[in-house]
């Protein structure tokens, strides 16, 4: 899932160095698929530090992944959006000669300084995480990119509440966090998945074991934009 190496004109996995964004529905399988990528980041050699703004992440989910959270891991609660850059940026310059995978699971979920200090009226702090991602990526992009290390962040899908028929069946699904990310992230990946029953998985008693989930890739700079893929979680 994970590698820097081009072979054949396509890229295998999510670009090191990179931002790449998966983002998806409630229950798509973001936190599985990050999990993966990660276990495949430490065999390669890579230290993972995940941050998570959920307190959602089990050691054992973790294990199950196929992630050795006793080496080359390290769990961090993402307090606030500022505190997150700020450790992903001191970490790279205290540790210059590693090569990082950071996940941030997930920014949605991650409250500004702004919002955690104010009241609950959404009017008071309009657009503040827009406003942060902003200026951060153009700060974080190079060195990223020079040391090599990774920055997957984990976003969540939300449906586009328009007037606009048109806009409405042609774009259904929004990701938060402002422009920035759009602009800056070398891949974005949107998982979706029916409701229906027909896609459910189950086993031979009728239990529930999983679901088939779609791929999108909703942007990419390695010529495979508007590419689909379908898939079973287990």
């Amino acid at each position: 899932w994970l590698d820097s190496i081009i072979c054949r004109g396509k890229m295998a996995g999510i670009p090191v160095g990179k931002v790449t964004e998966l983002a998806g529905l409630s229950s798509a399988g973001k936190s599985y698929m990050a999990c993966q990528i990660a276990a495949q980041a430490q065999k390669k050699g890579h230290c993972v530090v995940y941050f998570d703004a959920e307190s959602a992440i089990d050691p054992l989910f973790l294990r199950n992944s196929g992630i050795d959270i006793n080496n080359d891991f390290l769990y961090i609660q993402a307090v606030s959006v500022e505190k997150t850059l700020e450790t992903i940026e001191d970490l790279m310059g205290q540790y210059p000669d590693t090569q990082f995978l950071f996940i941030w699971d997930s920014i949605a979920a991650t409250s500004s300084e702004k919002d955690l200090e104010g009241d609950f009226n959404p009017q008071s702090s309009m657009a503040v995480k827009p406003r942060i991602f902003a200026k951060a990526f153009p700060k974080l992009i190079v060195p990223l990119a020079n040391q090599q290390c990774t920055l997957l962040i984990i976003n969540q899908l939300k449906t586009n509440i328009t007037s606009n028929v048109a806009e409405a069946m042609t774009t259904p699904y929004v990701a938060p966090g402002g422009k920035a990310i759009e602009y800056f992230c070398s891949l974005r990946i949107w998982l979706t998945k029916r409701k229906a029953k027909a896609s459910f998985v189950t086993d031979g008693t009728g239990l529930r074991i999983g679901s088939e989930v779609k791929v999108k890739m909703e942007k990419s700079r390695f010529g495979s934009e508007g590419r689909t893929c379908g898939f079973k979680i287990l």
